[in-house]
């Protein structure tokens, strides 16, 4: 998963992310170490946060655009 490239892209720290998500710092933490993996609800979160797809979230496609 991005979620770390992403948020350092975006100057934010895994405290204002978490914050902003309502999540704990700690949970982020996880996420970028691959300790623990998102569900469906947060990958949505943390997608529409940055206004990306879930796919560029994932590492799936280079392409950060949502197709709505």
């Amino acid at each position: 998963m991005k979620l770390k490239e992403i948020r350092k892209q975006h100057n934010l720290s895994q405290l204002k992310l978490a914050i902003d998500l309502n999540m704990s710092q700690n949970t982020i933490s996880r996420y970028e170490n691959g300790e623990r993996e998102p569900g469906l609800t947060e990958l949505i979160l943390i997608a529409d946060y940055f206004n990306i797809s879930i796919d560029y979230l994932l590492g799936r496609t280079d392409n950060p655009e949502v197709n709505r």
